[in-house]
């Protein structure tokens, strides 16, 4: 059945469910119906020996009884002319037929009533007769008549048709069959319209699916209508196929932009390597300083390809699911604070550092806050000030450059933007669209502003505490620990 369609599957469960219960209905109407007729049949037979007794005991006065064969012609013991027949049944076993056509069939426990003493006694019981089902009721009436120059104690046996029950059951069966015929065939239609009308937003939902995977167009969008569960399905899809078509859009335009990044040191490259090549091939050598010069081209130019392609790799990386640990915000900073030191020797790097524990993944913080103090050496003039300071997770890096115009600063943390005046410095546009990243997987934020009296100051907030968690020493290797390990700060 699992092979079915699922139209198939609701119209099938749907038609079995209201034919069990139209089917359950039916056979308790049937049992019901059966019970009462045998109920009735019973009474009819003990009323009818009440009849036959009294009608027996005046005729008991009147002499000796003659037992018939057969019905008595003349009335004169014809005591209950209805549609029970009648008998009585002697201790040895005989029968007096004195109501009906014919006698019909003793059992033992119908002789024994006969010789049960004044005490009444009553059995109830079928018998075949000539092919016919009879119900039988003997009972003991006290009654003594004379048979044969003998008074002798007798039993009177009333019996009547089991048809009058089964006729009724055959015909109700019958009619109940048709009846359960009718709602299974209802039920079948009655599911296959329901399984239509409930499964025709799942239709749409196919269809759409089917469409997106044909045409891979993630711009289509389902319907949504009401807030069942359809409704709900229908929403997450659209929001699963915006989220899609978002990310085949970044993915497509980090692809034109790392092409079009590529393509400068590329080009450069080729033309550098091109004019040693001439030279070698032609002769020609090239003057000391302009080979020494070339060489230094090619040289940066490498350097650069390398730097794009570290960042693209970095950003390349998934979204989610970073590997958080407990990092010394403090010692990756002095860290980075080395590094800007040998990239800037001539530049003047101030710092004050306090400590402080975050989680986030350590090589991509250090990598975020290496490319926070690049900028402040790329943009600061020779003998310039680079203010750096972290207290209370906030680190915050100030330069003493050109500043970023209003009109750029939307724009800093988009990958491969760069501002105009920026275009011919080296850096491929990335650096602080890792910054940001970087912070967002660690819960912080990352912000650039114009600083007071000309430059750029950076900012950069990571949610943690100033001491590591009593189960981690500073000097302990990074492990994942939860927020709530921390403890609070003391101040800051």
């Amino acid at each position: 059945m699992n092979r079915l369609p699922l139209r198939s599957r609701l119209t099938i469960l749907t038609a079995a469910a209201v034919l069990i219960a139209v089917a359950l209905a039916a056979l308790a109407c049937w049992l019901i119906t059966r019970n009462e007729l045998n109920s009735q049949l019973d009474r009819s037979l003990s009323q009818g020996v009440e009849d036959a007794t009294q009608q027996l005991s005046r005729a008991s006065r009147l002499g000796p009884f003659s037992c018939q064969s057969a019905a008595p012609d003349n009335g004169q013991y014809n005591i209950n002319p209805s549609s029970v027949s009648a008998q009585i049944v002697l201790p040895d076993g005989k029968t007096c037929l004195i109501t009906g056509t014919k006698t019909f069939a003793t059992t033992a426990a119908d002789r024994s009533i006969a010789t049960s003493g004044p005490q009444r006694v009553s059995v109830t019981h079928t018998v075949h007769s000539d092919g016919t089902a009879l119900r039988v009721y003997t009972v003991n009436t006290n009654v003594r008549l004379i048979l044969q120059d003998q008074t002798q104690p007798v039993a009177l046996s009333v019996a009547r048709p089991l048809s009058v029950v089964t006729d009724p059951l055959t015909t109700l069966a019958w009619v109940l069959l048709a009846v359960t015929g009718i709602g299974a065939v209802g039920a079948a239609s009655a599911g296959l319209l329901i399984a239509q009308t409930g499964l025709r937003p799942v239709d749409t939902l196919t269809q759409t699916v089917e469409h997106i995977a044909r045409t891979e167009d993630l711009n289509v969008r389902i319907p949504v209508e009401g807030q069942d569960e359809i409704a709900r399905l229908s929403a997450s899809f659209n929001s699963m196929t915006a989220a899609l078509a978002s990310s085949r859009d970044r993915q497509q335009q980090l692809i034109a932009d790392a092409g079009h990044e590529l393509r400068t040191p590329l080009t450069s490259l080729r033309t550098n390597i091109e004019l040693l090549e001439r030279s070698e091939a032609t002769g020609r050598a090239i003057p000391p300083e302009d080979r020494k010069a070339l060489l230094a081209s090619v040289k940066a130019q490498m350097t650069e390809l390398a730097s794009l392609i570290g960042d693209l790799q970095e950003l390349s990386r998934p979204d989610a699911g970073p590997t958080l640990q407990v990092v010394a915000l403090h010692e990756v900073t002095e860290t980075a604070l080395a590094r800007a030191r040998l990239r800037g020797p001539d530049l003047k790097i101030v710092a004050d550092v306090a400590p402080w524990f975050v989680r986030s993944e350590a090589a991509a913080l250090e990598r975020a806050i290496v490319n926070l103090m690049d900028n402040a050496v790329k943009f600061s003039p020779p003998g310039g000030e680079i203010e750096v300071r972290l207290r209370g997770g906030l680190l915050t890096v100030r330069d003493h450059g050109p500043g970023i115009p209003a009109e750029d600063l939307p724009h800093v943390f988009e990958r491969f933007w760069r501002s105009p005046s920026a275009r011919s410095l080296p850096g491929s546009g990335l650096g602080l669209s890792i910054v940001a990243r970087t912070a967002q997987q660690a819960g912080g934020e990352v912000s650039l502003s114009p600083a007071p009296g000309g430059g750029t100051l950076a900012a950069l907030r990571l949610p943690g505490a100033p001491t590591a968690p009593p189960d981690l020493p500073p000097d302990t290797q990074p492990s994942d620990v939860p927020p709530s390990d921390f403890p609070p700060p003391s101040g800051s």
